[in-house]
């Protein structure tokens, strides 16, 4: 029998020893199909040579070692089939996907994920704040009326409340009998001769203010020499009747207030700006405010103060502005109450910025996608600063020149982050809990050793694995009777301090095994 098979063996190889050629390659191929190596017997091995350390003639690049990406904790230092399951290590380089946190992504991957990038600018940012506010009156542009003695109301040209008034006005027509006495005092002495009674006229004239007399009425008394029992108030600025306190007949005391008066030339807008945005105002900064109330008119003012009232229902500011009221057209005035909302913006200091679509918002950090422009990316911590006009001010983390993502970059992101969590975890030191997790799965024997068992498994979903083809080892008890090459079989299996999967049980499909190996398919 041996014979014979030798004779097969040498028949074949004339055959195809008419073409060595095409043998050498043949069998090359063969090893490589076969074995899964480039380790054949027919010509040198090109990755035999080639260690930790050095640069791989193929890509360029140095090697830092070799990994099998199913099992990332297990480092080897030279190229070759994986001892865990049916495939080939993989090279980790020192300048590609093997530093932390950084990814690399093909140009025909870009194109798929939609990836677009931004230089990173140098740029003047206006200042710009948006906020909604109601008209308040300005009360700075308030007058008080008063009498000033004893006074009985005669008549009340204003009868209501909110009436508007012009300067000059008459409000109301008063009878001051104290005012009798003292103008009865200085025409008197008006009327007498002598040059010493200068000084008697002029403490008349006092007392005649002392009781509440303005200089234009002791001056009315003087020029027509009649006593001015009656007096007449006016407005003393144009506005809004605010306060009514008089009607006619009633007696008035020394202080009593008779009138409160509102202008509208001025009002306020009590805006709400977000807390963020509050240290963006500057007093003295100019602003403009619309109220759907008065389509197409816009009302110019300035910020006059940032009150320190922080609402904690909405967590905003109060900004008092200052608003130049249209006093031409009654009809366009702005009236305490009315919705208005205000737009700030005003020049601003040169910055560093980038799209604010390329900033993503963690919680706690708040990163870019940088891209080197060689197709790797990386995130990056930044400090934001302002936020205007679809802009970003960056305070540090980037530099003038730089390109950023500005679109995918969240599939980017996430893609870096599961690269800088398997590259910790080969860093890191296998902990004994974790190890000793066990894990279920279903499967066919491939073959049966002294010590281990091949498998052609499904999905392990409790350790991320797709369907392959591995080695498992033996159970500590030893490989149970009757296991044969093509049996199914469900099996549980744990991860060993080397990184090696290691059978804790494994029987027949229809054998009774406590635990389901169902609940591991996704």
């Amino acid at each position: 029998m041996k014979l014979k098979s030798r004779v097969v063996a040498l028949i074949a190889a004339s055959a195809l020893g008419a073409s060595g050629y095409g043998l050498y390659h043949l069998g090359i191929n063969k090893g490589k199909d076969m074995v899964g190596n480039n380790a054949v017997a027919a010509g040198p091995d090109p990755g035999a040579a080639m260690a930790a350390g050095h640069v791989d003639p193929a890509s360029g690049k140095k090697v830092l070692y070799w990994h099998d990406p199913m099992v990332p904790g297990q480092k080897f230092d030279k190229p070759g089939k994986s001892p865990f399951m049916d495939m080939m290590l993989v090279p980790v380089y020192a300048d590609g996907d093997g530093v932390q946190g950084q990814v690399a992504v093909s140009p025909r991957m870009q194109q798929d994920l939609g990836v677009r990038t931004a230089v990173v600018a140098s740029t003047t940012m206006a200042l710009h704040v948006k906020a909604a506010g109601d008209i308040a009156f300005n009360e700075r542009h308030q007058a008080v009326v008063q009498a000033r003695a004893t006074s009985f109301i005669e008549r009340l040209h204003v009868r209501a409340t909110l009436d508007h008034v012009s300067q000059g006005q008459p409000l109301v027509d008063l009878y001051v009998p104290d005012w009798v006495a003292a103008q009865e005092e200085f025409l008197s002495l008006r009327r007498m001769q002598g040059t010493d009674l200068a000084s008697l006229v002029d403490g008349a004239r006092q007392r005649m203010r002392q009781v509440g007399m303005t200089d234009d009425q002791i001056g009315l008394v003087e020029t027509s020499g009649k006593v001015q029992a009656r007096i007449t108030l006016t407005a003393p600025i144009s506005g809004v009747m605010v306060e009514l306190m008089a009607r006619e007949g009633m007696t008035m005391m020394p202080g009593a207030t008779l009138f409160r008066i509102n202008g509208l030339s001025t009002v306020w807008a009590n805006a709400e700006v977000p807390e963020s945005q509050a240290s963006l105002m500057r007093v003295g900064s100019a602003v403009e405010a619309r109220s759907p109330a008065l389509p197409g008119t816009v009302f110019k003012g300035k910020v006059q103060a940032i009150l320190p009232d922080v609402n904690p229902s909405t967590r905003t500011r109060k900004a008092r502005l200052e608003l130049v009221n249209s006093t031409s057209d009654p009809s366009k005035l702005l009236v305490p109450g009315m919705f208005v909302s205000v737009d700030l913006s005003a020049p601003g200091e040169s910055v560093l910025a980038v799209p604010t679509e390329a900033v993503i918002q963690t919680g706690t950090r708040t990163v870019v996608m940088l891209a080197d422009g060689k197709g790797r990316f990386r995130p990056v911590d930044v400090q934001p600063g302002i936020e205007s006009g679809g802009w970003t001010e960056i305070k540090s983390g980037l530099q003038a020149g730089q390109k950023v993502v500005v679109s995918g970059q969240f599939l980017v992101d996430s893609e870096a982050n599961l690269k800088a969590t398997t590259l910790r975890m080969e860093d890191a030191q296998p902990v004994a809990g974790v190890a000793g997790a066990e894990h279920l799965g279903e499967g066919k024997i491939e073959a049966v050793g002294k010590s281990s068992v091949t498998l052609s498994h499904g999905p392990i979903s409790s350790m991320h694995w797709g369907a392959m083809t591995m080695d498992f080892g033996a159970p500590a008890p030893g490989l149970p009777p009757g296991l044969k090459p093509g049996q199914l079989v469900k099996f549980a299996f744990t991860m060993e301090q080397d990184g090696r999967p290691a059978l804790t049980r494994i029987e027949p499909m229809d054998g009774p095994m406590a635990t389901s190996a169902m609940e591991n398919k996704p």
